[in-house]
């Protein structure tokens, strides 16, 4: 004799909670479904409309400075590590997961102008206004001894800026020249320059790492290759850059901050026009750091504000700001792409979410079904103009509102002023030029 089961597994009709609600099965029928799309639409609109309400962006304070926020880093190992350095000449090391600050350094005496972390995270660097180059342990001095450097380097000149190598024991600093060190030595392996004015910034690419690139005071960005001792290109642009952040994905991208409010976004193959201009700051820019993800990355003004671009976006998609924040100073993404930090010169270092409305904590499987169902509606009914409207408003300060409005009106301006040129020259006497390209001035190889 045979028989026949019907076996049925429970996660097919019970739902997940705690009582045990029937799962109703669904006909995906579309004749069945007549206003599906205006269903879809509605439920588009509560999710934007609810990720707007939920934004909460800012996480906490670190306070313990007693000067302004020059510099920061993070650990290249531990997620809730981060150094800091003031303007006082102070270092301090923070957990991020309790937010106290775990051990204070009186490293220089002035500006500590830069810090780096060794790659493999068992000491750290800095520069100072004394023109020494210091090396500390991460781990602090035992019980009864006292805060020691392990090394001291004392430099003929004030150094400006500091990377240290992905790979090897070797770091770089920047002030009249680039030099390139040997954590064993107290000499340069190799120094190098072009040009005469004094270099703000030296970063080395963290995938070819054998690539340096710097900017100067004399609106240069150069680019070296550390094997032949020697730079490979420079570009001029119209007014000077602060500093510069290669793209952690692709090798050949960097994202430069200038005088001039803007972001440019170069392919070091093609230096002749940037890849992406991104304009929304309304002062200097004075950092930039990418996502380790090296799709977004973010930028700290002079205008007391940072904001979030994606690398393709001219446009950021995010502002975040508050009363207390003054002239934001340094930047950073940490490395799990979840938080961003910056430091300010009102003595504090903020905690932000890198995504403003995102729950913290563990997700169950029914929200996060819900967070992917609703991101992708979003997606869908992006273009529509009152989804579109309700995504990109952003409350802003009255000061940095009044200054995009000023603005707008002289770009205005200067628009109608070269098309009035143009109708009074001859044909062809004024050119039209990009935007892309209005603000290189020149690329020298």
């Amino acid at each position: 004799m045979k028989v026949k089961m019907l076996s049925r597994n429970p996660d097919n009709y019970v739902r997940d909670t705690k009582l045990d609600i029937q799962r109703v099965p669904r006909n995906y029928d579309p004749a069945l479904h007549p206003f599906e799309v205006p269903r879809e639409y509605v439920r588009a609109l509560n999710a934007t409309k609810l990720e707007r309400v939920f934004a909460k962006p800012f996480l906490a304070s670190l306070d313990g400075h007693r000067d302004g926020v020059n510099c920061l880093a993070k650990h290249p190992k531990s997620l809730a590590t981060v150094l800091s350095g003031a303007c006082d000449g102070e270092v301090r090391l923070w957990n991020l997961t309790k937010r106290t600050c775990t051990r204070t350094i009186q490293a220089h005496e002035g500006f500590v102008r830069g810090i780096c972390t060794r790659f493999c995270g068992s000491s750290f660097f800095t520069i100072g206004d004394d023109k020494t180059v210091k090396q500390w342990k991460m781990d602090g001095p035992g019980y009864g001894e006292e805060e020691e450097p392990l090394h001291t380097i004392l430099g003929k000149t004030v150094y400006t800026g500091i990377d240290h190598h992905w790979k090897e024991a070797i770091f770089a600093t920047c002030g009249q020249q680039v030099d390139i060190w040997d954590e064993q030595r107290t000499s340069p392996i190799c120094s190098m320059t072009w040009g005469f004015d004094s270099i703000s910034s030296v970063k080395f690419n963290p995938i070819e790492t054998f690539l340096l690139g710097s900017c100067a005071s004399d609106r240069n960005i150069v680019l070296y290759d550390m094997r032949q001792a020697t730079p490979l290109k420079k570009v001029i642009l119209d007014m000077r850059t602060n500093t510069i952040c290669w793209n952690p994905m692709e090798a050949f991208v960097f994202t430069a901050a200038n005088e001039d409010y803007n972001l440019y976004t170069f392919d070091m193959r093609a230096l002749d026009s940037p890849v992406m201009v991104h304009m929304d700051h309304v002062s200097a820019v004075l950092d930039v750091d990418y996502s380790p993800t090296g799709k977004e990355f973010v930028s700290a003004s002079f205008d007391k504000s940072i904001r979030i671009f994606p690398v393709d976006k001219s446009r950021s998609r995010e502002v975040y700001h508050t009363k207390r924040m003054q002239h934001v100073i340094c930047v950073k993404w940490t490395s799990d792409t979840k938080y961003i930090m910056c430091g300010s010169d009102e003595m504090n270092i903020r905690l932000w979410k890198a995504n403003a409305s995102e729950k913290l904590g563990v997700l169950t499987a029914r929200e996060k079904a819900a967070t992917d169902y609703n991101q992708k509606l979003k997606e869908k009914f992006q273009h529509h103009p009152q989804i579109k409207r309700i995504a990109r408003h952003r409350h802003l300060p009255k000061s940095i509102y009044s200054q995009i409005q000023e603005q707008r009106i002289m770009k205005e301006a200067r628009r109608r002023k070269e098309v009035n040129r143009r109708r009074h020259s001859k044909p062809g006497s004024v050119p039209f030029v990009s935007e892309k390209k209005k603000h290189i001035v020149a690329v020298v190889k």
